[in-house]
């Protein structure tokens, strides 16, 4: 194999990664309408062809990298709460999991929070979910007794609020330095709301 046979096929290998980090860039900055494949592929330092070897178009590209984080948090979240302790204990351990994702990568915490309208739809509850699992976990605690009884869906969607509007606020630049700083604030919050009346 020659210089320039290794030369492309690096070239190649680095493609997808910053074909990714570029299309990020531009959905978080532009908005997944205005950015098109071949603003993409020019922030990348690609081809366009380049871009579609990968994806076949700029829809899939962003479902992927929307689905990638989404599944994980999920994930993380719901191992969180649901393993033993107290409530607050729980609701600690979700949240540093939920900031900690959101230092991990910002730009794709980033893109994830501002695409949830566009990749979720409105009229399906998946199970998979993490608004579904932490609403099950929630649901689980209040049957337990640990938590005062009330209506899981609505108690979710308050606590969600309490981080998702943070990071809103931070992805314009209002709340500066590490999502993880505000792990307590964020707890304390939420535990607010689990023992409200």
């Amino acid at each position: 194999m020659n210089k320039t046979d290794s030369g492309q096929r690096a070239r190649k290998t680095n493609a997808k990664p910053r074909i990714e980090r570029a299309a990020l860039s531009l959905f978080v900055d532009s908005g997944f309408e205005t950015a098109t494949t071949r603003e993409i592929a020019t922030r990348a330092g690609v081809s366009e062809g380049a871009l579609y070897r990968h994806y076949k178009g700029k829809e899939q590209l962003a479902l992927t990298l929307f689905m990638e984080i989404h599944n994980r948090m999920g994930e993380m979240v719901s191992q969180a709460l649901a393993a033993s302790g107290t409530a607050e204990e729980r609701i600690r351990r979700a949240v540093t999991a939920y900031c900690a994702l959101a230092d991990e990568d910002w730009l794709l915490f980033s893109f994830h929070l501002v695409s949830l309208d566009r990749f979720l739809p409105h009229d399906e509850r998946r199970e998979d979910d993490p608004m579904t699992r932490i609403e099950n976990v929630i649901s689980a605690i209040m049957e337990s007794g640990d938590i005062p009884a009330a209506n899981p869906a609505l108690v979710t969607s308050m606590c969600l609020g309490v981080v998702m509007q943070t990071a809103h606020a931070k992805i314009y630049n209002r709340i500066p330095g590490p999502f993880s700083d505000h792990v307590e604030s964020f707890t304390q919050a939420i535990m607010a709301i689990l023992y409200q009346k």
